[in-house]
């Protein structure tokens, strides 16, 4: 088995479900987060996500996270799959330190939705061995990886990674190295456009939302789904976008930003563009 030993950094909501994930398959999971308590509140998420899938035929929950080990620092792996905070900065910093840190065969993913790869490997030693590894939340329960080639991403490494995939359970589907890949470049303007909606009185939130579930069959409204996602990662996304394409058509709705200088990110803070 490929990837034994697999780093996550980032504890956070999706850090978390990755390491949940990898960890049912069988693999060793070290799980870092520089934020104070976050390994503790991720691994009582993913014990209670664990529970659930258990009462419908899953793996022992204890088993499973008697495979993910909280560590302090960044430590040698088969993989580091970065899930910090959607800031290239933040993440450039995680890359240098697990270049310097994880053995030269090791592969470096982000889970990142709309950093450019490249950049990311820009940083690195190992340019042919960075890789876009993007879950979609629930990560337990969305099929879905986005798979996503640098300039300098080698064909073996993809095909590592689109293994490693279909291992985890997910259907993995590649993309090249574009601002927003392919689920952002499509899914933001989207949500952009619904916050357009409520902006310029078209439609109350409710109604807006029931319109895209209804009419387009949609789970979930495009303002609901950007509370789940958070609404400082939709702006994040879109200013990437922005920057990236040169397009004012990508630049965030003066709503979205205003309820994140609010504080209003969504289901994560109790309040976006619903209560919760």
């Amino acid at each position: 088995m490929r990837f034994e030993h697999v780093l996550v950094v980032g504890a956070g909501q999706m850090g978390g479900g990755i390491a949940q994930v990898v960890a049912a398959s069988g693999r060793r999971v070290s799980l870092h987060d520089a934020q104070p308590g976050a390994t503790d509140r991720a691994l009582e998420t993913m014990r209670k996500s664990l529970a659930k899938l258990a009462d419908k035929g899953g793996a022992d929950p204890d088993e499973v996270l008697a495979r993910v080990t909280p560590v302090e620092e960044v430590v040698p792996a088969d993989l580091m799959v970065e899930a910090v905070v959607e800031d290239a900065d933040v993440k450039l910093d995680v890359f240098r330190r697990a270049d310097a840190t994880l053995p030269p065969a090791a592969v470096l993913a982000s889970n990142t939705s709309s950093i450019p790869i490249s950049s990311l490997a820009a940083a690195t030693q190992r340019p042919d061995k960075v890789i876009g590894m993007h879950f979609f939340n629930p990560v337990p329960v969305l099929k879905l990886v986005e798979v996503v080639r640098g300039h300098g991403t080698s064909d073996e490494t993809a095909r590592e990674i689109v293994a490693l995939a279909e291992e985890l359970g997910k259907t993995p589907a590649e993309a090249n190295d574009f601002p927003g890949f392919v689920s952002n470049r499509i899914l933001m303007p989207f949500i952009n456009e619904a916050a357009w909606a409520l902006h310029d009185g078209v439609a109350e939130r409710e109604a807006i939302d029931t319109i895209a579930r209804l009419g387009f069959a949609h789970p979930l409204g495009p303002l609901a789904l950007a509370d789940l996602i958070g609404l400082d990662t939709c702006v994040a996304i879109m200013e990437v976008l922005h920057e990236g394409l040169g397009d004012e058509k990508y630049a965030p709705c003066p709503v979205l930003s205003d309820y994140v200088a609010q504080g209003r990110l969504g289901r994560k803070a109790g309040r976006g563009f619903y209560e919760y």
